[in-house]
This record gives C-alpha cells, sequence and structure tokens, in this order.
C-alpha cells in the first residue's frame, strides 16, 4: 500500500472517524482505523453499534490494507509539520512520512476488522444539512443518557408530508422540532449517542444536503463522500401528541433573555437540588422566580410580562428550563401552564416549529 495526499485531508478524516472507534481491550482492532486503498482511499471504523466510511481525495500508488490505532495515528498527524504526507505499508506496518520526519506504527491484523454494514435501499431522502443538524442539536439534550428504557435514550426522526421531525423525550421532559422543506414516510429512533457523532459528521461536513436512508434495522446518512451507518432502536416511541395540553389555564409571554437571567441567577441561590418556583399572578401582573439555599442565601426576581389566566405557584427543576433556551429561535418566548401539578410548555411567540414540554417538581 502506498499513497501520498495533503496533511488538512487525511487528518480531517482520521479525526472523523475515530470518535466511531470503541475502546475494547478484548477486541483491540476496534479501537483501529482500518485504512482500505483500492481505487479510492477509504478509512474506516466501527463500534459494532456504528460504523462510518470516509472517503479521502489522494494519490494512490499501491493498493492495500492496513489497520492501526486510532489515536496514535491521528496524534501522528496532528504533529506532522509539513503540508504533503505520505503513507505505505513495509514489513507489514504503517510508514507516515512528511518533510523529514518518518513514524512507523505498528499495525494489527486488518483481516480481524468488522465488515461494515451494507446499505440495501440505495434511494433515500435528500434533506438540507443544516435542518438535519437544527434538528438533532434541538432535541439532543432532551433524551435520556441511559438506555435501560432504550426508546427514552434515543431520538426519534419522522420524515413527513410536513417535513423533517425530531424528538426527544426522558419522560420528565420532551423536545419537538419540526423542520419544513421534505416529505416522505419514514421515520427511526437512533441512540443518542450515535445521533451525536453524526452531528460531529455533520459539522465537518460542507456539503449543503445530506441523503437519509432508512431501513428496518439501520439508519444511513451520505454525505461528502462519508457514508455513517447506525443501528437503530426497535421500540416505538411514545405517543407524545397525547400528552401535550390541549388548553392553559396560566399564559405567560416574556422576553427569552429575561427568562435566561432569571434562571441563571436562581441557579447560583437553588443549592444542590437545582429548584426554581415559579410564581405567576396575572391579576398583579406578576411573574417572579424564587430559589433558595441555606449555604448561599435566597433571591427572588420579577420580570415584565404579558400574562393571564389563573394565579399559580409552581416549582421545577433549573436545568430543564433553561436546557431548551438555546433551541428556541425567536426573542420572545410563551409558558403555557396547564394548571398545579400538569406541564408547562414552552414555545417562541415567533418560532411555531419547536415545542418543549416539562413536567414540575413534586412537592
Amino acid at each position: 500500500m502506498k499513497l501520498s495526499t495533503t496533511k488538512e485531508k487525511i487528518l480531517n478524516a482520521a479525526l472523523i472517524a475515530e470518535r466511531v472507534t470503541a475502546k475494547k481491550e478484548t477486541l483491540p482492532i476496534l479501537s483501529c482505523i482500518l485504512i482500505w486503498v483500492e481505487k479510492e482511499v477509504l478509512l474506516k471504523a466501527t463500534n459494532l453499534e456504528a460504523a462510518i466510511e470516509v472517503r479521502v481525495p489522494c494519490d494512490v500508488e499501491e493498493k492495500g490494507k492496513v489497520a492501526v490505532p486510532a489515536g496514535v495515528f491521528s496524534q501522528t498527524l496532528r504533529s506532522i509539520g509539513g503540508d504533503k504526507v505520505s503513507l505505505r505499508v513495509d514489513e507489514g506496518n504503517l510508514v507516515v512520512e512528511s518533510r523529514g520526519t518518518k513514524t512507523i506504527i505498528k499495525s494489527i491484523p486488518h483481516d480481524e476488522f468488522p465488515t461494515l454494514p451494507a446499505t440495501v435501499d440505495k434511494k433515500g431522502v435528500r434533506i438540507s444539512r443544516g435542518h438535519l443538524m437544527r434538528g438533532i442539536q434541538s432535541v439532543s439534550y432532551a433524551a435520556s443518557p441511559s438506555m435501560i428504557r432504550p426508546e427514552l435514550g434515543s431520538i426519534y426522526i419522522a420524515i413527513k408530508d410536513n417535513g423533517l421531525v425530531c424528538v426527544a423525550t426522558d419522560s420528565f421532559r420532551l423536545a419537538e422540532k419540526t423542520m419544513a422543506g421534505v416529505g416522505g414516510g419514514a421515520e427511526t429512533l437512533i441512540p443518542l449517542k450515535h445521533a451525536l457523532e453524526l452531528m460531529h459528521v455533520l459539522e465537518k461536513a460542507t456539503s449543503d444536503e445530506v441523503t437519509l436512508v432508512i431501513e428496518e434495522s439501520q439508519l444511513t446518512v451520505l454525505i461528502d463522500g462519508t457514508r455513517f451507518v447506525s443501528r437503530v432502536v426497535e421500540g416505538t416511541f411514545p405517543n407524545y401528541k397525547e400528552i401535550l395540553p390541549k388548553a392553559f389555564s396560566t399564559e405567560a409571554t416574556i422576553l427569552k433573555s429575561d427568562f435566561a437571567e432569571m434562571l441563571k441567577k436562581a441557579r447560583v441561590f437553588s443549592g444542590n437540588d437545582q429548584h426554581v418556583g415559579l410564581h405567576v399572578y396575572p391579576k398583579r401582573k406578576i411573574l417572579s422566580a424564587t430559589a433558595r439555599s441555606q449555604d448561599v442565601g435566597e433571591m427572588s426576581d420579577s420580570i415584565d410580562s404579558a400574562l393571564s389566566g389563573e394565579d399559580l405557584d409552581i416549582n421545577f427543576h433549573i436545568g430543564y428550563l433553561s436546557d431548551c433556551i438555546p433551541a428556541i429561535e425567536s426573542d420572545s418566548i410563551t409558558l403555557g401552564f396547564a394548571g398545579a401539578g400538569k406541564p408547562l410548555v414552552i414555545r417562541g411567540v415567533s418560532d411555531p416549529s419547536f415545542t418543549y414540554l416539562v413536567m414540575p417538581l413534586n412537592r
């Protein structure tokens, strides 16, 4: 095997592939990148749950394959000073050379490298890369970090007639983002950790469009010569539309920045439990937040708001309220309270594409 390319191209590909490797002492091949050289050059990696192939523009002099530890390979490329890099295999090991430097990386038998899953359905759906990124970013924090209930540790992605829909919930809060402009009838559940790996791929890409191929057992994403494949969850995502309140007993319209600053201050005074009380008194035109801690003290702040409905005192976890704020693309937000002990719905005044539901604390 022998090839030459630029440091930037091969390093970017190595960093993308490295994120999909696994750290398993029993299977050291999973911590490796497979450099596969035929008519084109592909960098491949897998952790058995997700896999990736990254095409690298290169001048190929000799075909071949070699598997090397991902961390060693990427660090070697980082440390190289020259713009041009040549790779070759000598006595089974990878030799990396550039402008007077030479590094030999011990390889691992590439025959042990797992076969990456094939994509059966080649049609797919082309959608905006920006839409898919915003969809995942807008909801990923609401998914459960645990896979005890796989459907709650995943992001629901659906391509419907009204657009791309991304939803996540951990049963205490739920986020939904709808992006217009695509049509179809496919849906899937991608595990949160693989959705975050996919985000890294999308961030590194330059193409405006991405192709999604949704199959029964896997999701394939194609962009800029990169193929990302993830196993999907076979469970059923909750019918979340049923839990969205149809009407609100109390409503408030406020500036997003005012709400964010109020929560930021409350976090300082809330102690370890991170609880904040919201007090909405429409007749007195008051919306305030309170928080207290034995170690720090207590605070009570009011902000300007347009209020309607019944008076209400209700408690929330601060993080569950503040996590959604970056996902709202409107300067003003509405807080829709369904009543004591019932969920709060947060939306942007001029951003109907995003809906966030959060359950209150039982106290």
